[in-house]
């Protein structure tokens, strides 16, 4: 489980790209605009490319370089996985009747008259997107014989200002996870019965909301270092960051302190009764994003309390924290052969004929 790409590339091959983009701000700005107004409906947030505004500038030059970087991001997996692994970008129907971007990754050849088990691959980070660091898992679920579907569900950078700001916490993000399962069973050689999803960090919040809002959706589910309780996170998060929540339409302009009742609504550990689908849990003890006492472990304890089946998994003090999965160590190694030999249980996949 080699990391072979991270951060540091990404900002090397950027960082041109940027200091030439800087001299074009007003093509940038209109460029940004025509991106963001390809979604019915978002005319009205597009960027005002005759602004003299130094933040309207920026903001627009901003979206630009995620647009980029996502390219860069799939051109470097194409690079690396050749011939071995294809990556699709696709735009697939949402509940709202617009389109959310993903990315489809499946063996370079299908075998005929074959099916495979789909999964569903949820990012974390409050504005994430696909990058490197999920390379490694994406390419090894598709050498064990999955299909994998990875949704860029609203909120994510890389697809314009409009979709960046539909952000919703918790909320029709869920509905865009969903509707990437169906999609992959729709266009693929994928049953509808055979899907499972994995998310890390707040896709595994979304995961755990998935499996809750659609418990028959998905055979198995593995939530690695998830956020179980909205109200504790927002707790010890920064103010700039409850402020920014808050705007969001699922809240109403209001805090924790102003109307506690959509954050309650939001939390996975509120949900867990309606909970059928095997669930995997895993995490560690010194992650400061989301502590053990007050996500995983109140998660496991309150799955205990209504019987439910799941299997989990807390290690100590892994390196890397709330992100020990990305660091090439032994306990995350254990983990992914973990959480590949309980998603083979459920999903009884095949690996590719050579």
């Amino acid at each position: 489980m080699q990391r072979k790409f991270g951060k540091a590339i990404t900002f090397a091959v950027l960082l041109p790209l940027m200091c030439v983009t800087v001299s074009y701000s007003a093509p940038v700005a209109k460029r940004v605009a025509a991106h963001t107004a390809k979604a019915e409906g978002a005319l009205d947030t597009s960027v005002d490319t005759e602004s003299r505004d130094v933040t309207v500038q920026l903001r627009s030059l901003e979206q630009e370089v995620y647009i980029t970087q996502q390219y860069l991001y799939l051109l470097l997996f194409r690079q690396q996985f050749a011939g071995r692994i294809t990556a699709d970008r696709v735009n697939i129907a949402n509940v709202d009747g617009g389109g959310t971007p993903a990315y489809v990754f499946a063996p370079a050849v299908l075998e005929k008259n074959r099916q495979y088990p789909g999964l569903v691959i949820v990012h974390g980070s409050y504005h994430g997107s696909l990058d490197p660091s999920i390379f490694e898992l994406i390419a090894t679920a598709v050498d064990k014989g999955y299909i994998v579907i990875f949704p860029e569900y609203r909120g994510s950078r890389g697809y314009g200002q409009a979709h960046y700001d539909a952000i919703d916490f918790g909320g029709k993000e869920v509905d865009d996870v969903e509707a990437a399962a169906d999609y992959l069973a729709q266009t693929r050689p994928v049953p509808r019965d055979r899907i499972g999803i994995y998310g890390r960090s707040k896709g595994g919040m979304v995961t755990l909301l998935a499996i809750e809002r659609f418990p028959k959706s998905f055979k198995a589910a593995v939530d690695v270092v998830g956020l179980t309780d909205m109200i504790a996170y927002m707790a010890y998060k920064p103010g700039f960051r409850g402020e920014d929540v808050a705007k969001q339409p699922r809240f109403g302009g209001k805090t924790i302190q102003q109307d506690a009742a959509p954050y309650i609504d939001v939390s996975p550990l509120n949900h867990v009764d309606a909970i059928e689908t095997p669930l995997l849990i895993h995490a560690t003890t010194g992650d400061k994003t989301a502590p053990v006492q007050l996500h995983s472990g109140r998660l496991i304890e309150v799955l205990k309390a209504h019987g439910k089946g799941f299997e989990s998994k807390i290690y100590d003090m892994a390196p890397g924290g709330h992100l020990y999965s990305e660091v090439d160590t032994p306990q995350a190694r254990d983990s992914e052969q973990r959480i590949f030999e309980f998603l083979a249980k459920y999903l009884q996949p095949t690996p590719p004929t050579p």
